[in-house]
């Protein structure tokens, strides 16, 4: 990690907490607005999408994983495409957030689903199964627990195919068939592809080839790798900018007259020093209590001992002090940063939740060593981190 993307003072949208907008401009609320504007009964429409879209037949929804709107500044470097649209040469750009955590499981799921993330219970990168001694992590997830019970609820998709509006994801192929995929997409017919020019050319053709109203959703999720792995801000995170710069141009140039582009992101990202960073596996104390860890690095979810609920609440709010949030279960479900959280889903939050502020993480060196090297983060409150765009192409 170099200083040269790390900053001495943090800007506010790395220091300062946003709480979700839910039913107002959330990430939540693209797929039932796109649904209502092609004339799928029963949906919400938040982001008023009826009114502003009329007459609209064919959605295409692009989710750029990573891609926060803190972040559409240093893009605009290496796309021209995301350069004209933040100066408002075309399209338009819009400011939604995701929801709690800001990580890609919840995400999805909330993407898919309409749904907030306490409802469809994908509260986290990993969660512990209730009642059993294990992490679930998300993205690794294939049919246990099976998918329709973990997550139960319908999705977009579904409801858009009863009312006769056909539903294609293009994603690549591996993912195809994951309890995750199954979760967020389930009633669209899947299209594997890999490759910039493949998977904007499958989008495109999945959007042109039904003669009634259409929906497709694509997913690229390398910006988020690379941020993770070098950096938000470095040369690699901006090579990758310029293969998404093809993906835009490429579905920009080809999009029909009755169809509309709305490019998203799950989440933001930010880059975490190396001195900002406590150690599960280097500090006893953080373990004393603790019978089970899940969540990520940037929110903690702890399983305590019998009996060590406040020891445990009073040792993390004094090792990490201002570096993070730390509160019980109860405290935190009571923010309303998951949504109203199903009964069913309640025990898979960790009975303390660590929320950590600015550029500060919790890792575990030993037992997640992967995750530790990594040099960009999200999953927190911070506005570099919810913060996400809407970007509208509607010729």
């Amino acid at each position: 990690m170099t200083d040269d993307y790390l900053p001495e003072t943090p800007p506010d949208h790395l220091r300062f907490p946003v709480a979700p907008r839910y039913r107002s401009a959330s990430l939540a609320d693209v797929m039932p607005s796109v649904a209502t504007a092609l004339g799928v009964a029963g949906t919400i429409d938040p982001l008023g999408f009826a009114t502003k879209h009329a007459g609209l037949q064919r959605a295409l929804v692009l989710l750029v994983d990573g891609l926060g709107y803190h972040q559409l500044d240093a893009a605009s470097e290496a796309s021209a495409t995301i350069a004209d649209l933040i100066s408002g040469r075309f399209g338009t750009v819009d400011r939604l957030t995701t929801g709690f955590p800001s990580t890609t499981p919840a995400s999805l799921v909330s993407l898919g689903t309409g749904a907030l993330p306490g409802a469809h219970g994908i509260l986290g990168f990993t969660v512990r199964v209730p009642g059993e001694d294990r992490v679930l992590n998300h993205i690794a997830w294939t049919d246990d627990p099976d998918p329709a019970v973990w997550q139960p609820l319908p999705t977009i998709f579904e409801r858009a195919r009863a009312a006769g509006v056909a539903t294609r994801v293009v994603s690549k192929a591996q993912f195809a068939g994951g309890g995750l995929t199954n979760s967020a997409y389930r009633g669209a017919d899947y299209i594997g592809e890999t490759g910039i020019e493949p998977l904007a050319d499958a989008m495109i053709d999945a959007l042109t080839e039904p003669a009634g109203p259409v929906i497709v959703y694509g997913y690229h999720p390398d910006v988020d790798h690379i941020g993770h792995v070098h950096g938000v801000g470095s040369g690699h995170w901006l090579d990758q900018i310029r293969r998404l710069e093809r993906l835009l141009a490429r579905l920009a140039a080809r999009l029909p007259g009755d169809a509309a582009l709305f490019v998203t992101a799950d989440h933001g990202q930010l880059n975490v020093p190396w001195d900002r960073r406590f150690d599960l596996d280097r500090d006893s104390r953080l373990r004393d209590g603790v019978h089970l860890v899940a969540g990520e690095p940037r929110v903690r979810y702890l399983h305590v001992e019998p009996g060590a609920l406040a020891d445990v609440v009073k040792t993390w709010q004094g090792v990490l002090g201002d570096a993070a949030m730390v509160m019980t279960r109860d405290e935190a479900i009571t923010t309303g940063w998951y949504g109203e959280v199903a009964p069913a889903h309640v025990d898979r939050i960790g009975d303390v939740v660590v929320i950590c502020r600015g550029q500060y993480a919790v890792i575990e060196s030993v037992v997640d060593p992967g995750a530790a090297g990594l040099i960009g983060y999200h999953g927190s409150l911070t506005a570099a981190e919810v913060e996400i765009p809407l970007i509208t192409l509607r010729w």
